[in-house]
């Protein structure tokens, strides 16, 4: 005859069974459960193809096709998706998949070689759920972290890290480096980049792109904040539409966005909107940063009238805004850039700038340096080409304007400038003449 004893241990497995599941999945669904859980849906999955050869791949100058792969993340109800530019860069036919499953075609729609962004647009007839956006600017070494992305094509994947260390330059590639990147131990592998790295709280607070080749838990992240103001010039409705607004803005929290500056002569200015005013609401968009300004206005022709929400010394006013075609006085544009910069600009074509440097898109010659004026000063010559400012890539004379706007609201300066001197590119940081005097 057995041992009563011998029973106990499977009594004792019954009252586990018995226990409520509901009860034991709460204990389950931590904060890193919860945050995956409310963000994942906002993740989508790159694919297609792209050729390659020669240095690229070390096939000794063979072309051949390979299948891409990358993650990207949805700023946008309508359908706009941020990623690296690396993830779409040479590919035909841009294929995403959903968090539901459906997979859809995508559009490039501008990028920025220089920072490794892009921006592309989902064929979607729904609106799509938009990601959780955080800040970079007061990150925390050793926080959690968590990656998501199409890591190896395992679609979602998610790992878990601490940030490493931040503020860190990297170089991959003879025609690529990373400037202010965020380390992580968070497992990142070929496809996840363009993904999020989010925080405990399920908020974006960087965009993941690089891994160290040959190293185990190191990989690095572009911090959101800067991909932001990235991609509001990626989203502009300059850019887009070849419309104009003359708003820059600054987030200010839950309350709204704080204008920084008023762009002259701008359809802001004409309906009365100054620096210092407050705007919550711009048509349905509510608005906390420039990207949602952006987004806001993007899909509206010139004349449009937009109803914007303003606060002012406590009290709320609506005016209404309409926008503008863009603006091409070049003859001022190039008087500021002679009086603050100290050299004069022309378009460089696309074409002869990839010549030299495929990774840029296009730049401004410097046709005259000012002596003894900033650029001067920085060594900057005839010839040169400006192939980008601060985070922002220059490819139009108007670019110029728009970034030192940001740089005076904000004060940037020294702003961080990259010349093309043959198929070199060099860096230094550069102090605007009105700031200086």
């Amino acid at each position: 005859m057995r041992c009563p004893s011998a029973i106990v241990p499977i009594v004792a497995l019954a009252l586990a069974i018995t226990v409520p599941s509901d009860s034991r999945a709460g204990n389950r669904r931590t904060a890193i459960v919860q945050a995956v859980e409310s963000q994942r849906d906002a993740v989508v999955n790159i694919h297609g193809q792209k050729v390659v050869g020669g240095a690229e791949d070390g096939s000794g100058g063979e072309l051949r096709r390979v299948n891409g792969m990358g993650t990207g993340v949805v700023v946008d109800p309508r359908g706009y998706v941020v990623t690296n530019y690396h993830v779409v860069e040479g590919v035909r036919r841009i294929e995403v998949t959903l968090s539901t499953g459906r997979t859809t075609a995508a559009t490039l729609i501008s990028h920025d070689p220089r920072t490794d962004l892009a921006v592309i647009k989902v064929d979607t007839d729904t609106p799509l759920p938009v990601i959780r956006i955080g800040t970079s600017s007061d990150l925390m070494i050793g926080e959690t972290v968590l990656a998501v992305g199409n890591a190896y094509g395992y679609e979602h994947t998610v790992t878990q890290g601490i940030i490493s260390a931040l503020h860190r330059d990297v170089e991959v590639s003879r025609t690529q480096r990373y400037d202010d990147l965020i380390q992580t131990d968070a497992s990142i592998n070929p496809g996840n980049s363009g993904g999020p790295l989010l925080n405990i709280d399920g908020e974006a607070i960087a965009i993941n792109v690089a891994v160290r080749a040959g190293a185990q838990g190191i990989g690095f992240a572009i911090p959101i904040d800067r991909v932001l103001d990235v991609v509001s010039q990626l989203i502009s409705v300059e850019r887009i539409d070849q419309t104009w607004h003359g708003l820059v803005v600054r987030g200010d929290g839950d309350r709204g966005v704080v204008v920084e500056a008023v762009h002259r002569q701008s359809p802001a200015e004409s309906v009365g909107v100054r620096a210092g005013d407050l705007i919550t609401r711009i048509g349905d968009v509510s608005v906390s940063r420039q990207l949602d300004v952006e987004r806001a206005l993007i899909g509206h022709k010139p004349g449009d009238s937009v109803a914007v929400t303003v606060v002012r010394a406590g009290a709320t006013e609506r005016v209404d805004l309409s926008l503008a075609e863009v603006r091409r006085d070049r003859e001022s544009i190039d008087d500021r850039c002679w009086r603050e910069i100290g050299v004069r600009l022309q378009v460089t074509p696309a074409g002869k700038v990839q010549k030299l440097q495929s990774r840029y898109r296009g730049g401004l010659m410097v046709t005259e340096v000012r002596e003894g004026g900033p650029a001067f000063e920085q060594g900057i010559r005839d010839g040169d080409i400006l192939v980008g400012l601060h985070v922002w890539e220059t490819i139009a004379i108007d670019n110029i304007s728009y970034i030192l706007d940001k740089a005076d609201a904000e004060h940037l300066n020294p702003i961080k400038f990259y010349v093309l001197r043959g198929r070199e590119t060099l860096f230094g940081h550069i102090v605007s003449d009105t700031v200086r005097r």
